[in-house]
Parts: structure tokens; C-alpha cells; sequence
């Protein structure tokens, strides 16, 4: 009994810690969620609509009470209609979430490939989208291009895409260390706030990682900048070592694994 006792006296000073340790980490994956996705729109729609009925409340306006009264139904349902997009891509991204991601994952080495042939198209003004699969299966997108199945090289994505080919227009798809297939055909964003300036290679890229998770290189044609796009943000004219670095942390690369003599290799192969 006096064991019994030590027990639940241990567990009244732990439950108070684990119940702040439990709330955090719910509290921390809903704010990544939300920065991963258009979802503060909601919140803000959200906040702007709680705060005029709080308003309405403190100065007891019975007619704005009623009508809100009437009016709320509708609203939800407009909510839900309005904000349908961000709603969906909320539960893909909930749904693509790894929430105990502690275990070891396979190592893709074949970053150095996709960045030699970005480079070489971005000096000749010559576009290109690379798509790098991660969890979210792609088979319906896949289906609108061309099937490959074949060893990923630079001098397979620079013929693809260095060249007015049936396949340069659209994307090709990468994973395992192999072109899975190319000139396939990408959703186009959402955002109604993407610079002007940015073409439909941009859009598309910012479509797919707004909707999937995986990370998508894009060159543009007109700058030669080379950007990424995932967790539904574009990420501008990066540099060389910003593009390692990047896709290192996105696709769990270590440092170590970028090969600097298979880079020179290849680049000597292709030039």
C-alpha cells in the first residue's frame, strides 16, 4: 500500500509536466502546420469573425445578436466554401505528417546530378523542373507524362531539357536515383499573391508543393535563376551551395555523401 501511495504521489508530480510536455507538442506541430500551408487565412478569417461577435456581445446589440444568430449556419458553411482550398491542403499536409520521426531513413546521393545539369541549363537560359519525391504518391501527375524508369544522369536531364524535345516543357520526376518519368504535367498554384514576373514553370512548382510534400528545382528560362519550391513557399535564385544545402535537409543527405570527385567526373563527361 505505502508503494501504492509513493506511486500515485510520483505520478501527481509528473502529470502536470506531461500534460504541458503533451499540450507543446500538439501546439508546435499545429504551428507548423499552419506555416506549411495557406492556413492563417483561415485563422485571421477566423479571428476577424470572433472578435465582432465579442464586440456585439460586451455592448449587448440584440439586433446584431439575432442576426448573427440567423447568419451563423450560412457562415460556416461559407467558411468552409471559401476557404476550401487551405482546408484541403491542411488535412493532405496532416496527412503527410511524420509526427515520431526518429528512425533512420534511406540517403539519396544523387542530389550533385540534378544541380550540375540546373547549372548548365541555367548559364545556357534553358528551363527546367526536377521534381524530388518524398512520401506523397504522384501516379495521377506521373500518368500525364511519359514513363522512364531510367538511371538518373546530367546528361540525361540536360538532352531532356537543353533541347526542344517532346519532354522539355514539363517536369520530370526523380526518386531512388531514377528519372521516373518526364514531361508530366504539374497543378499550377493557388497563391494569389506570386510575383508577376514568375512564369508557369513557377506556378507549377509552387502548385505541387503546396499540395504534396514533395521539394521541386526549378530554373527559369528568362533569368537562369535557379529556385526550390516546398512546404508551399518558393525559394528565389538560390545559390550553389544554398541548393546543397537545402536539399541535404530536405532529403536527409549528409555531407559526406555528396562525392566531390563524382561531381568533377560527370561535369567532365558532360562538357
Amino acid at each position: 500500500m505505502n508503494t501504492f501511495d509513493s506511486l500515485l504521489k510520483i505520478y501527481d508530480v509528473i502529470r502536470p509536466v506531461l500534460d504541458v510536455a503533451i499540450l507543446t507538442f500538439l501546439l508546435y506541430k499545429a504551428y507548423t502546420l499552419m506555416t506549411r500551408t495557406n492556413a492563417l487565412q483561415i485563422v485571421k478569417a477566423a479571428l476577424i469573425v470572433a472578435l465582432a461577435y465579442a464586440v456585439v456581445v460586451i455592448l449587448n446589440l440584440d439586433t446584431m445578436l439575432w442576426i448573427f444568430s440567423i447568419l451563423a449556419p450560412g457562415l460556416l458553411m461559407a467558411f468552409a466554401i471559401v476557404f476550401q482550398p487551405e482546408l484541403r491542403k491542411m488535412l493532405l499536409k496532416l496527412g503527410q505528417a511524420e509526427w515520431f520521426a526518429f528512425g533512420s531513413r534511406s540517403k539519396h546521393t544523387y542530389v550533385d546530378s540534378v544541380l550540375i545539369a540546373a547549372e548548365m541549363l541555367s548559364k545556357q537560359k534553358r528551363g527546367m523542373l526536377a521534381v524530388f519525391m518524398r512520401h506523397t504518391k504522384l501516379d495521377n501527375i506521373i500518368e500525364t507524362g511519359t514513363k522512364l524508369n531510367a538511371d538518373l544522369s546530367s546528361s540525361l536531364l540536360v538532352t531532356i531539357f537543353g533541347h526542344d524535345t517532346p519532354l522539355h516543357d514539363g517536369a520530370c520526376f526523380i526518386q531512388g536515383g531514377k528519372l521516373v518519368a518526364a514531361g508530366c504535367f504539374l497543378p499550377l498554384s493557388e497563391q494569389y499573391d506570386i510575383k508577376k514576373t514568375f512564369g508557369t514553370r513557377h506556378r507549377a512548382a509552387l502548385g505541387l508543393s503546396e499540395v504534396t510534400d514533395s521539394v521541386v528545382l526549378v530554373v527559369s528560362e528568362e533569368s537562369g535563376a535557379i529556385s526550390l519550391a516546398y512546404d508551399s513557399k518558393l525559394h528565389y535564385d538560390l545559390t550553389m551551395e544554398q541548393l546543397t544545402r537545402i536539399l541535404e535537409a530536405q532529403l536527409d543527405i549528409t555531407p559526406d555523401e555528396q562525392k566531390i570527385e563524382d561531381t568533377v567526373d560527370e561535369h567532365k563527361a558532360i562538357s
